[in-house]
């Protein structure tokens, strides 16, 4: 049965495809990496578990697409430094109904399978926890990451999956041929079959008639079960594997196999006159642009869509409070989202994303900034282009995005100008900005 949407869709009124085909279906979220290129903004946390927009973590977009699309059993694979995101799972994503079979099961590295080795890669991730999707006995598996910003109803990519009669589909999204560098790049034929596959290949293939765009994946699969067991064992056996699914599971089923590509745009859940939204935000400086971009007067991505909310677990705070109103001391700010628990106190931001529990105390200036939760910035402080880390406090005075050679000193600077700030480098306690 398909519901329809009013709002929000890549066209009016289109059915959210939430059937028998998203409740046979068994989702695996790989969520282990570290994100190194987020720097010091991962050294305490995994990258899906880092704050983003205000309110959320980024693998909230992955899990709400999954709920959105009505798949309701869904495996999340954990590994590096899982805590923090261990416990936003806990807190947040526990109110689906086991009674129903419906749940979110946290799977941490458990080293089920050689108990020298963690997870070796991608497939391998998924192959140590196979006796768990099985248990689940779907007849799909999708298999996600848990690190990328989108809206996407997943059911439309099954009914594709199943109208082919495909063994696996990918999807794909158009990405800049300088980019493709670091996807995995596909050629495919006028039925959308997979006729070449290569992973981060160094000189990217262009689509055709689109000599300044690849075709690349988005690491999102579909496997009829059977098909996926008997790969990975196959995969598993072999010494020469790498036991990741870009390098060497799909180039595999590609040539033997009825592989098919699903273009994003066919299910990317947003506004029909907008292009379809998928960031990775790996970097900061990708980081902190998607995040700037959300405080914009119309962003490229809508969390206001009540058809298709993003779902998460956040703190009950009182409502955020603005006071003073002197002409030199006047808490205000304009284009920024502020979260709950904030108050600004006659001090100025502008253009910034303010998660809950933030402090901003008099005569100071806000620009262009990121700030995670629970911040306490002092007096007459001026803050530019930076993302300061949860429980940062930042003494009176302090003058931070003015001075890129004073700052690179203490903190870290992109190439860009971004600056990050970290409680480690201002000399105060790490163990709790998780």
């Amino acid at each position: 049965m398909a519901a329809e949407s009013t709002s929000g869709g890549r066209s009016a009124r289109e059915p959210r495809f939430v059937s028998q085909l998203t409740r046979n279906t068994f989702a695996i979220v790989l969520a282990g990496g570290r994100g190194s290129r987020l720097k010091q903004l991962t050294d305490w946390r995994s990258k899906p578990a880092v704050p983003f927009g205000g309110k959320f973590r980024i693998i909230d977009f992955t899990l709400s697409n999954c709920v959105n699309s009505g798949i309701r059993r869904v495996g999340v694979a954990t590994q590096y430094k899982a805590q923090s995101l261990i416990r936003h799972l806990q807190l947040g994503w526990s109110f689906l109904d086991g009674r129903l079979g419906e749940f979110i099961e946290i799977m941490p590295a458990q080293q089920q399978v050689d108990e020298s080795q963690w997870y070796q890669g991608t497939a391998d991730a998924v192959f140590q926890n196979l006796h768990e999707i099985r248990h689940a006995n779907p007849e799909y598996v999708l298999v996600l990451s848990g690190d990328h910003i989108y809206r996407m109803d997943y059911g439309r990519m099954l009914a594709q999956h199943v109208e082919s009669r495909a063994d696996l589909t990918v999807a794909c999204i158009e990405v800049p041929i300088e980019e493709a560098k670091g996807f995995g790049v596909m050629a495919v034929d006028d039925e959308h079959r997979i006729v070449d596959f290569a992973e981060k290949p160094a000189n990217p293939q262009p689509m055709p008639g689109k000599p300044e765009v690849a075709l690349a994946s988005m690491g999102i699969y579909v496997f009829n079960a059977r098909f996926l067991f008997e790969q990975l064992l196959r995969d598993a056996d072999d010494p020469k594997s790498t036991h990741d699914f870009g390098k060497d599971v799909i180039p595999h089923c590609v040539k033997r196999y009825r592989t098919f590509a699903h273009s994003f745009t066919d299910s990317c859940v947003g506004d029909a006159d907008k292009p379809a939204y998928w960031r990775d935000v790996g970097t900061l400086d990708a980081y902190w642009e998607a995040n700037m971009d959300l405080v914009q007067v119309i962003p490229q991505l809508n969390l206001y869509d009540n058809d298709w909310p993003i779902w998460t677990w956040q703190p009950q705070s009182p409502p955020a409070k603005f006071v003073f109103d002197d002409e030199d001391r006047r808490g205000a700010a304009v284009d920024s989202m502020v979260s709950g628990g904030c108050i600004i106190s006659g001090s100025t931001i502008r253009r910034t994303m303010l998660f809950s529990g933030v402090r901003v105390n008099s005569y100071s200036l806000v620009e262009d900034c990121v700030i995670l939760p629970n911040v306490e910035i002092g007096r007459h402080c001026v803050l530019k282009k930076c993302v300061l880390d949860k429980r940062c406090i930042i003494p009176e005075g302090t003058q931070i995005g003015v001075d890129p050679v004073q700052d690179r000193k203490r903190f870290h600077v992109t190439e860009s100008g971004i600056t990050l700030v970290t409680p480690a480098m201002l000399g105060q306690q790490m163990n709790l900005i998780r």
